[in-house]
């Protein structure tokens, strides 16, 4: 695959819905004069690339936010082909520019698509267009980003170059040779962005403005990932597992961790989310009764005799939701770069997880093991929240308390087992705590430890029904 442009090429479709591209070679008076010759405007150059790579600019565009960061102002819609992808594609920079991300998903695409409509911007039958078109780019793999983000630098800076040697032919007429070098050395500099670009706070206030105004008119929906249940989504900076963040739900020994795990897991795909959960600890089977007792509101010990009640229950709430991919791995074997391929993996096959649980990080292996558990752990957990940053993907994991903390009536930060470090570097950390007493009462109590982004310090009261594996069957209130 060559980012070389071709030489020749048909002259650039109307794109409705797009503004219309602006001749900047030709001069205002002369466009005034009758008599003046037209002056043509500049040949738009297409991607050489075939139409497969071609829509993997496209659903990269769409759907990879850390894709958009790195080619900003690289990829431009008159070098699609397809009228469709460059429509999409110059919907998507603007909401990016505007907003500082892309839409979330499929809905947001489609409610921007009606807006187009409705505000004469778009003609009915290209939305529809676009509309299909959008679930076709869903199914699109989209993995080896850095190569796509390569070969689109190529072109771009091939393009950059060839515009730079035209306008510099009147500067050679004139022996302006340092208008030439300045411009040359500006086209050679056109490529990708080593990271995400730089955020001038000053200049975006207007941007965070908007963002705020369009949340608090219920048009931007939330970007966490749902808990499932809006009193805890309502105390969480993101309403829900923030994506790029690393949370953490922090208990002792059988107080609950992975029945918490599986219990948010289902609830993200329930609202469409797509989930990948990595058991270290607990088999898949038994993942995946936990989760068959939790969706068909069955007791766990009873799904034998309700057999067929319970699959239809689940085949009816999965029809309906986003994938749940399962994986077991041995205790002490899992590196976060394994992690990491599995998450490639299935993007290859066209599947962006927007939640990744791991069952749980303390049995996850370092990249480079020492002789200190405690370099080990923290190794693993800068890795994990890195990780959720590259794939712009929440992480959800589970940590013990130490002694102390399970004693505890509250686990607070102080009580992480083995490495304090932990508490630095997740950005969440809910502990899970509940006497005897509570425990009878089918109750227990969520502990906000820390938090990167709200205040913590205080308790949500859960109620709770764990024979059916429901970590929370209502919340019953702040403390």
């Amino acid at each position: 695959m060559h980012a070389t442009p071709t030489t020749t090429t048909p002259a650039a479709a109307p794109m409705v819905g797009l503004a219309a591209p602006t001749p900047a070679a030709v001069a205002p008076e002369l466009t005034a004069t009758a008599a003046a010759p037209a002056v043509p405007a500049p040949e738009v150059k297409k991607y050489d690339f075939d139409s497969a790579f071609q829509a993997k600019i496209t659903a990269l565009t769409l759907r990879d936010s850390i894709f958009v960061a790195r080619t900003d102002g690289l990829v431009r819609p008159e070098y699609l082909e397809l009228l469709t992808d460059a429509t999409l594609v110059d919907m998507t920079v603007k909401y990016y520019v505007r907003y500082k991300r892309i839409p979330a998903d499929q809905t947001i695409y489609g409610t921007l698509i009606r807006e187009a409509v409705t505000n004469k911007t778009m003609k009915s039958d290209l939305a529809r267009m676009c509309v299909e078109r959008i679930k076709q780019l869903w199914a699109v793999d989209i993995s080896d980003r850095d190569f796509v983000v390569d070969q689109v630098a190529e072109f771009a800076r091939h393009q950059a170059v060839l515009a730079a040697m035209e306008e510099s032919v009147r500067d050679l007429d004139k022996r302006n040779f340092p208008a030439i070098e300045k411009k040359l050395k500006a086209a050679l500099d056109v490529g990708a962005n080593v990271d995400v670009e730089a955020y001038d706070y000053g200049k975006e206030i207007d941007s965070r403005t908007g963002t705020r105004l369009e949340r608090a008119a219920g048009r931007l929906p939330p970007q966490g990932i749902t808990t499932g249940y809006l009193a805890i989504d309502d105390q969480l900076y993101h309403k829900g597992w923030g994506k790029r963040e690393l949370s953490v739900i922090m208990g002792g020994a059988k107080a609950g961790k992975t029945t918490a795990l599986i219990d948010f897991g289902i609830n993200a795909i329930g609202k469409g989310h797509n989930v990948l959960y990595v058991t270290l600890e607990v088999g898949k089977t038994i993942i995946a009764d936990r989760m068959d007792a939790n969706i068909s509101q069955r007791a766990i010990m009873e799904l034998g005799a309700h057999v067929h009640d319970v699959r239809e229950k689940v085949k009816d709430f999965m029809s309906k939701a986003g994938c749940f991919k399962i994986h077991e791995w041995p205790s002490g074997y899992m590196t976060v770069t394994e992690l990491r391929r599995l998450i490639e993996r299935y993007k290859a096959q066209g599947i962006k997880f927007d939640l990744v649980v791991v069952d749980y990080a303390d049995l996850m292996a370092p990249e480079h093991r020492t002789d200190s558990a405690t370099e080990n752990s923290k190794s693993v957990y800068v890795n994990l929240r890195g990780l959720a940053m590259q794939e712009d993907v929440a992480i959800l994991t589970a940590t013990q308390t130490n002694r102390e903390g399970f004693k505890a009536t509250v686990a607070k930060a102080e009580h992480v087992a083995e490495d304090f470090n932990k508490v630095r570097i997740a950005d969440l950390i809910i502990s899970i705590n509940r006497t005897d007493e509570e425990r009878t009462i089918n109750q227990a109590r969520l502990y906000f430890a820390a938090s990167r982004n709200q205040a913590g310090g205080f308790t949500l009261r859960i109620e709770q029904a764990l024979d059916r594996m429901k970590f929370v069957s209502k919340v019953l209130g702040v403390e």
